[in-house]
Parts: structure tokens; sequence; C-alpha cells
């Protein structure tokens, strides 16, 4: 087996030429008329005779349709006549045919570099990474194809997937730099003092691609500061400090998340909507209904995104367990949380079956609620039921030995408690709380405390079921890929107001001159091929 073409330098701006072709099969040439052309074609193609190679090719098409291969072939014979558009359309067609291909699917993406092509490229990396052909000199390569568009976005994106394919590529890390510190500055502010926890994973994403800051000053005139210093600001929470900023000149783009509570407050009824440029809602339709009752018209002053809470998969680790019965509840404990209904439920249950057991992993938020829930355990007597174990900075040891994630909650923006749970592999069992069909499938809400205990007592367990539907559904990545479409507009936008100089100093080819990656990488091989 053999490559075709040399192996160049991933970032030297040289095209590296890599398609392949497949050997000819010892004995068919000859035998069926019908393949005639297409062998003959094959062994031009070997001899390095390509544009009689292609007529053969092109006959053979012509009288008998062609397959995936031969489709395959003709494009590749067409790419090494430097006729890559047409190639392009031989590629796609053969893996329309054939969408398995791992040598279709290399082929295509080599056409595509070959015209600067990247971004459709960049759409099948995805596929390589599960055929295992993808490898850093192809992922290095888009890049620099990226970087002389003066596509930042996307350069970063690749050069960041390539740097954790093969971490030992010391040189990208300066290079990383550089773009980085030419794409728009990003402020955030949190405005409910310490609790960032929806922020951090969105913070990390966002400096590894963009310059950063996070407020941490006192007063307005320092926000004011940092957002004159920024070219995006985002206020996590619609609170008061996204109303103070609403109310300032404005000196950059802004961006408001708002997640549930806020919108029954008077914060939404404050802010000057016509200075943000984006608000983010997780998606509740029922929070929604209740922002518009405070501002009607806030669809025409802004953009509304709705952007669903992801699940950070990698913070939660999965066991298939087998059924069981210990019952789990993380979070606050309030009023909203309606732990007194899961009381009702669960004395329900403690009735039927008095093995399972209740564990609740959280803080009361209110005294005279946590008097009344240690009062009622004791009067319905399930003191030896019902466990209070406090916050735990270790959720996913506490959840180890639990077979259920339940919640009485009467609002929630999302259930991220709940899904956090199933990627567990925890049966969820949520009260049907206004929206909640909307999260959940109907088969895991339940109404009243019978339809509780139904659930419990019910012989379906599906632990990798749980696990699923939060990775496809609601996975980090997707939340992060939608707000970074959003940043990477407002760069494009920016960028257009903005004079090339000023933002994007010699950003056509970023130093790139000077870089040069290992050339150790080269294009995978499969059965058949031969050097033309």
């Amino acid at each position: 087996m053999a490559i075709m073409g040399t192996n160049s330098n991933p970032l030297s701006g040289q095209r590296q030429n890599s398609v392949f072709l497949p050997r000819r099969s010892s004995g068919t040439a000859g035998g069926n008329p019908n393949h005639y052309h297409y062998e003959r074609g094959l062994e031009l193609a070997e001899a390095g005779k390509y544009q009689e190679a292609l007529a053969c090719m092109q006959e053979h098409l012509r009288t008998t349709g062609g397959n995936a291969q031969v489709l395959n072939d003709t494009g590749a014979i067409l790419y090494c006549l430097g006729r890559s558009d047409e190639a392009i359309e031989h590629f796609v067609k053969a893996l329309s045919h054939q969408e398995d291909s791992a040598e279709i699917v290399w082929n295509l993406v080599e056409a595509y570099l070959a015209v600067g092509k990247a971004n459709e490229a960049m759409q099948l990396f995805d596929n390589m990474e599960q055929m295992g052909i993808l490898n850093v000199d192809v992922l290095n390569r888009t890049a620099n194809i990226f970087l002389e568009q003066n596509n930042k976005a996307n350069a970063i994106e690749i050069l960041l997937r390539s740097l954790q394919s093969w971490p030992s590529q010391e040189i990208l890390k300066p290079m990383l730099e550089v773009i980085r510190s030419k794409r728009p500055k990003i402020a955030f502010f949190c405005g409910l003092r310490g609790d960032t926890k929806f922020l951090t994973d969105i913070y990390t994403f966002t400096e590894r691609r963009f310059p950063v800051e996070f407020f941490e000053g006192e007063d307005i005139d320092q926000m004011y500061e940092l957002m004159k210093w920024s070219d995006i600001s985002w206020f996590e929470w619609c609170t008061n400090i996204a109303v103070e900023a609403s109310k300032l000149p404005k000196v950059c783009k802004n961006i408001v998340r708002l997640h549930r509570f806020e919108a029954y407050g008077d914060w939404p009824g404050q802010v000057q909507w016509e200075n943000i440029d984006t608000l983010i809602t997780v998606g509740n339709s029922f929070v929604k209904e209740a922002l518009f009752k405070q501002v009607p018209d806030i669809r025409n002053q802004t953009q509304l995104i709705v952007i669903p809470n992801g699940v950070n998969l990698d913070k939660f680790k999965f066991v298939d367990r087998q059924r069981g019965k210990n019952i789990a509840c993380a979070g606050y404990l309030n009023m909203r949380k309606n732990p007194m209904f899961l009381l009702q439920c669960m004395q329900k249950l403690h009735y039927i079956y008095p093995e399972y057991k209740l564990f609740f992993a959280g803080v009361f938020q209110n005294p005279m609620l946590e008097q009344y829930i240690k009062h009622i355990v004791q009067v319905l007597e399930l003191t030896d039921v019902v466990f209070f174990d406090g916050w735990q900075e270790d959720i996913n040891s506490w959840l180890k030995d639990k077979h259920y994630i339940v919640s009485g909650s009467i609002g929630e923006s999302q259930g991220m408690g709940s899904m956090e749970g199933m990627a567990c592999g925890l049966k969820p069992v949520i009260h049907n709380f206004p929206g909640a069909k909307e999260i959940f499938p109907s088969e895991f809400l339940f109404n009243i405390s019978e339809e509780f205990c139904e659930q419990i007592l019910s012989d379906t367990y599906e632990p990798k079921r749980y696990r699923r539907f939060v990775e496809e559904k609601y996975p980090l990545k997707k939340q992060l890929t939608k707000i970074n479409n959003i940043f990477t507009q407002f760069e494009v936008e920016i960028g257009s107001q903005q004079s090339e100089s000023a933002l994007c100093n010699n950003s056509g080819n970023w130093g790139l001159e000077e870089i040069r990656l290992p050339a150790e990488f080269s294009a995978p091989t499969f059965e058949n091929n031969l050097t033309v």
C-alpha cells in the first residue's frame, strides 16, 4: 500500500497531495467487457497518464452509471489533474452511495482543502474522527486556510482541536495566543454575587478563544470602565446589575442571560432593552410568558435567543446500576423546591413498601420551612425513612448508592439537578411543574403521590437510556456552540464597524510564515492503493 503524493509541512502553505486510487485487482482486466474501460483507466492512472485515464473512466460511467468506487476513482484522477471542483462533485456522489467509506471521506476532505473550502472540510471532521482517520496534519492545514481567509473563529476551533489531539505541539500555544489577542474582548458580570455555577463552564470555554475579564468591582463606575474595555459584555442573571448597565451610554455589545426567577421580579421591566443586543433565555415557555407580561414588546426591542443549559457530562460519572430503593433529591431546600410534597409522596410509598428511603442533599434556605419539614417527618413517622445529608461537594460519591432522582419543585427553568442525576444513571421522577413537558418525556412526570409511587415501583429501569437522554438533548457542548455562535456573529459585526487595521492588524498571515509544525503525520492507508 502506498500514499499518493508527498507529505508537506502542515502549515507551510503547500498543498498536500494525498488522494487515493485503488490498485487494479489481478485477473480482472479483460474479464467482464463492461469493466474494460474501468480497468484500462486504472492501468493508465498507474502509469501517470491521467488525461487518458479520465477518458476511460468517463466512458465507463457513461455506459454503466458507475458506483461508489468508480465515482471515487474518477474523482481522484480529476484531483490529480488539478480539477478539484469536478473531483469534489464525484466524491460527493460517491459518498452518497457509501457513507461509511473512510477512503471517500478522506479524498473529499483533501479536495475541499485543495480549493480552500475549509469550512466544508471541517464539517466532515467528526466523521473522520469516528473512522479513525483524522490527524493533526489535516487539522493544521485546515486551520492555515482559515487564517489565510481571516476566519479567526474557525481557525482557533481547529487549532484547539489539534492541540487536544496532540498536546505536545508547543508551537501552537503562542499561535493561539496571537489569534485570541486579535479577537473581541469579552467581559463577564454576575448579577448574583458569588452564584457563578451556571457561568463557570461558559467562562472556561470563552477564555480559551477570546480575551476575557470577570468583573470583581464594587460600583457602577468600575462596571462601566470594564464595559468600555470590552467589545462584548455578558450579564449573567437579569438583575440590578443588568438594569444599571442598560442605562449607561452604550459602548459595546450587551448580552443578558435570564434564567427563571428574574422573570417574576421587577428587573425586566426596568431594563432599557434597546441597549441590550441579545437576551438569552433557557427556554421554558412559562418563564417567557411571565417575562412577556412584564415587558410585552420586548421582542421588538432586542433579539431573543433560546439556549438551554447544558450538562457537563465529564463531571457526572455514569454507573450502570441495578434497580434499588434509595431515592435522591439534590438542591437547595426552599418553598419553590416543595419538599413538603415529596414527604407526602414518601409517606404513601412507605405505607406500601417500607424499604424505600429518601435522601436530601442540600441546605435549608428558610428557617420556618426547616422547622416544618423536620416536624412533619416526625409526625408522619418517617425519621428512619427520610434523611438530610447537607450540602455535598462531591455529588458523584453521594449519588453512587442512589437509584432515583426526584423533584417536587413547583417551578424550574430546566431542572438541572434532575438532569445531572440522569447523567449518572438515576431514574428521574419529576413533579409536573409548568413547562416540564417541554423538557422531559411525560413518562418521567407525576402529578399526584399515587403516580409518584407507580413510577418508583415500576419495573422499568434503564440507566443507559437516562444518560443517553442528557447526552443527546442537553450536552454542554451544544450549549457552548450556540453561545460561541453569538460571539462570532458579533465578531463579524464589530469587524465591519472598525477598520481592518484597528481590529485585525496584520491578520492575513498572523506571522505563520515562521511557524513550522513537525511533518510526522501522513494520510491513512487503505487497501489496494497505488502511488500515482
